[in-house]
């Protein structure tokens, strides 16, 4: 990553000035980041280690546990850290590093939750093949369809980011190098770059969304078919939680990228920023767990496993 700029260093401005709410916000985003990292380990490790729980399903939810807790990781540690020092400061690697690791996971989970919903199609859809369809080899594709999506995607708008030139101001008006902020204070022609961010998040927006409606419109269409009402709730039950999820993943995004960088928009940007990368993927175990009984079910069993060869 080659650094053509006067500029090295950068300061992050954080959330607010206030000392008393930084430690209400050091307070929350601790025990929420803690929660997520437990949370989401916990569904990690029930889905190694439980029979019940190795179906694809379960695989396509353990990659997206490991795309939560990397994603959180990648700058709520790093926010913790300037609030507690009160150095606010990052290098001009370190910021790109975390622009590219926040997008690439970031970006990455949206291709995913489109797998997850073809997965949930063909299990209602197509429920005699779908060990055959959905099989070990076709979800390890998927995975790497996704993370190589995701990539090809933001490397554009990255790779004119990295030519971009600091000349004026090294404050940045968030807690973490986000490219809105990142983009405003460049003193070079940000046009093309500005077009290009927009561009990517639509387009990744529109794939993967579209993937979603389809198969839950063809989810929707089969499960009304069903003859039972019991049968339909139980499918629709399938399904809620990663409907759930969906929506949060591309509310928050829609409101954050889907627009112009105004500067008045910046402040709210930074509040739903916080909340996307700290509470939603505190949410996603608990949607997942408090809505499924084989989950439940799976972390019960260890827990008395667990128990037993305690007292032993």
């Amino acid at each position: 990553m080659r650094n053509q700029t006067t500029i090295t260093t950068f300061i992050l401005l954080g959330l607010t000035d206030d000392p008393q709410l930084q430690i209400l916000l050091f307070i929350f985003l601790f025990i929420t980041y803690i929660l997520t990292i437990a949370g989401n380990l916990i569904i990690i490790i029930l889905t190694l280690v439980d029979s019940h729980l190795k179906t694809p399903m379960y695989f396509f939810l353990r990659n997206f546990s490991f795309l939560e807790v990397s994603f959180t990781t990648a700058c709520i540690p790093r926010f913790l850290y300037s609030m507690s020092t009160g150095d606010n400061t990052i290098t001009y690697n370190a910021c790109v590093i975390q622009l590219f690791f926040g997008i690439l996971f970031g970006a990455t989970e949206f291709f995913l939750l489109a797998a997850m919903s073809y997965d949930r199609y063909v299990a209602i859809c197509k429920p005699l093949h779908y060990m055959t369809i959905m099989n070990n080899r076709v979800c390890t594709i998927f995975i790497f369809t996704c993370w190589a999506s995701a990539l090809l995607v933001i490397l554009p708008p990255l790779s004119i980011g990295l030519e971009l030139e600091f000349c004026n101001s090294n404050a940045i008006d968030h807690f973490a190098c986000d490219a809105g902020p990142f983009i405003k204070i460049s003193c070079t022609d940000t046009w093309l770059i500005e077009i290009m961010v927009t561009i990517t998040a639509v387009v990744t927006l529109i794939i993967t969304l579209v993937c979603v409606i389809l198969s839950y419109t063809y989810i929707i269409r089969t499960v009304m078919r069903f003859p039972s009402i019991q049968q339909r709730k139980k499918a629709f039950s399938t399904c809620s939680s990663h409907m759930i999820v969906v929506s949060i993943a591309y509310g928050s995004c829609i409101f954050i990228y889907v627009k112009p960088f105004d500067k008045e928009e910046l402040a709210i940007n930074k509040v739903v920023s916080v909340l996307n990368i700290s509470v939603a993927p505190l949410l996603n175990p608990f949607i997942y767990t408090l809505r499924n009984k084989q989950v439940k079910q799976a972390f019960s069993h260890s827990i008395k496993r667990i128990s037993f060869l305690s007292k032993k």
